[in-house]
């Protein structure tokens, strides 16, 4: 497709103002359109900034009028925090995403829907497989509210795409970013002066580099395939190499004392730990790349080990405050 016109979800984020920053250079995209109640993080020079939330009925407006060809949904949010209560990001997650395929019903130009969601889907077991490929999404049954709101958005996605065959969908599955620009559950988990572990448990981890992260999007833009797809960096690193790339010292706690420090930190205002941080702290998880490769033709420029090493050159010496111990002391 030529002369694309693109609309973008979530565009108040960095994924998603990089995401337009980065279309908007392209010959092949002729128009950008970046919904959000945010302000976009960049500069944006030649996207229309529509300024709408989409739990709301207005964007079954907005598609025909811009007449779209390409939907990318960048706003499934990944974790509850200090603005954004559980119950809030069930709405934006699940109500957010009906009210945007009922516009797309109605959109009769939209061609193809990229979707960034999660890896969280697979959900981090103990006795997982080495890498999850895209068919092992069902392989254990949601354990959190967050996996439960990915499957649930996911079987939307997939009804939508039985009744409009000429619609191609992609659902992205994102392991966590990092990078120098993203704040996530584990880059502020990484900004912890002093980082609890679980005490006896090496989890091995995998992340996409945040560039990554608005490149893959790009290339599923350019290049929709339908149905699942994983995004992540090459190759996995254990928590402990991890914290010693970054120069983080560990305390190590048992299961029970581990959920008091956590929560205390929450409470503090530091980190909050969702059920799907905790799990994925104590059992890791990885994910095959080869649909990305080999279907949508991305070669990720970082390896995991590459992208933490990047996050611990410009991270360097950065920490959050209070220190651990006297989250300790208010536990103990």
């Amino acid at each position: 497709m030529a002369g694309r016109r693109v609309l973008i979800t979530g565009a108040g984020s960095y994924v998603g103002s990089s995401l337009a920053a980065r279309l908007e250079r392209e010959p092949w995209v002729d128009a950008v359109f970046a919904v959000d109640t945010r302000p976009p993080k960049l500069t944006l020079e030649r996207t229309e900034v529509i300024d709408a939330d989409i739990r709301s009925p207005v964007l079954a407006r907005v598609l025909p009028q811009v007449r779209c060809d390409t939907v990318v949904h960048n706003q499934i949010v990944r974790q509850p925090g200090p603005n954004m209560s559980p119950r809030k990001m069930h709405e934006i997650n699940v109500i957010g995403t009906l009210q945007l395929l009922t516009a797309c019903e109605k959109a009769e130009t939209v061609r193809a829907i990229v979707i960034r969601g999660s890896a969280g889907i697979y959900g981090a077991e103990p006795g997982a497989p080495q890498f999850f490929k895209e068919e092992a999404s069902r392989l254990y049954p949601p354990r959190t509210r967050f996996q439960r709101d990915v499957a649930e958005i996911e079987n939307y996605f997939d009804a939508f795409a039985r009744r409009r065959p000429a619609v191609v969908c992609t659902m992205l599955r994102y392991q966590p970013a990092i990078g120098p620009s993203v704040e996530t559950q584990f880059t502020r988990y990484l900004s912890l002066p002093v980082v609890p572990t679980y005490l006896g448990f090496d989890p091995r981890l995998q992340f996409v580099h945040e560039d990554d992260a608005v490149a893959a999007l790009v290339a599923a833009v350019r290049k929709p395939v339908r149905g699942a797809v994983n995004v992540a960096g090459p190759g996995t690193i254990g928590l402990t190499r991890l914290l010693r790339l970054v120069g983080k010292p560990s305390m190590p706690l048992p299961g029970p004392l581990f959920a008091a420090v956590t929560d205390q930190l929450a409470r503090l205002g530091l980190v909050t730990f969702s059920e799907d941080f905790r799990r994925l702290l104590r059992y890791g998880r990885a994910v095959d790349i080869t649909r990305l490769r080999r279907d949508l033709g991305f070669e990720p420029r970082y390896s995991t080990e590459a992208a933490v090493r990047e996050f611990a050159a410009t991270r360097e010496g950065m920490s959050l405050l209070p220190p651990l111990r006297r989250v300790l002391e208010a536990v103990s």
